[in-house]
C-alpha cells in the first residue's frame, strides 16, 4: 500500500562530516542504509562503520531508528511521519481510493483505536486531506518507534472485525 514513508522530524539523523569526511562515501553510505530492510542488515551496517570510522555517534544511532520506525510506519500504512517537540503524527495514505482503506490492517487499527484511543493515549483527527494519528509526549526517535511497534503488535492480535 505505501511505497515509502517520509519521516519530518527535530532529531537529527545523519552521518556527520566529522564521522565520514569523504562526501562520495557518505553518499554511497546513505544509499546502502536506504536499502537495509531488518535488523540484522542494521546491525552488520553499524558493525562496518565501527570497524571503518570507529564508535558510532548518536545521530547515526538516530538514524537506525528513523530507519526502523519507518518499516513499522510502512507496514501500518502511514505513509508520512512528524515528530515535532515531543508529538507525533502518523499520516494515513493520502489516497482515500487506496485498497489500504480496504485492508485487514486499517480495519484492525480503527478497531483497535476505537476501542483503546484512551489507553494508549491517542487521537484521530480528519484533517481536510487526509486521517491522521496523534501521540503527544514521545521524547525520541526511540520512544516512537516503541509506541507504533506497539500499536502494531496490539492491532496484529486484534481480531479482524466482522463483516
Amino acid at each position: 500500500y505505501v511505497q515509502d514513508v517520509q519521516i519530518d522530524s527535530d532529531f537529527e539523523m545523519l552521518i556527520p562530516d566529522e564521522y565520514v569526511s569523504n562526501i562520495d562515501e557518505r553518499l554511497r553510505l546513505y544509499t546502502e542504509l536506504d536499502n537495509i530492510d531488518s535488523e540484522p542488515g542494521i546491525s552488520k551496517f553499524a558493525d562496518s562503520l565501527r570497524d571503518r570510522f570507529g564508535p558510532i555517534p548518536p545521530v547515526v544511532e538516530e538514524l537506525f531508528e528513523g530507519l526502523r520506525l519507518r518499516w513499522i510506519a510502512k507496514s501500518l500504512g502511514f505513509d508520512r511521519l512528524t515528530l515535532r517537540g515531543s508529538v507525533l503524527r502518523c499520516y494515513f495514505h493520502k489516497n482515500a481510493q487506496s485498497a489500504y482503506y480496504e485492508s485487514a490492517i486499517f480495519a484492525k487499527l480503527i478497531k483497535l483505536l476505537g476501542a483503546q484511543s484512551r489507553t494508549l493515549d491517542v487521537q484521530l483527527k480528519q484533517s481536510a486531506t487526509r486521517l491522521l494519528l496523534i501521540k503527544e509526549k514521545l521524547k525520541s526517535m526511540k520512544s516512537a518507534r516503541e509506541f507504533l511497534s506497539s500499536l502494531q503488535t496490539l492491532a496484529e492480535a486484534e481480531p479482524a472485525p466482522s463483516t
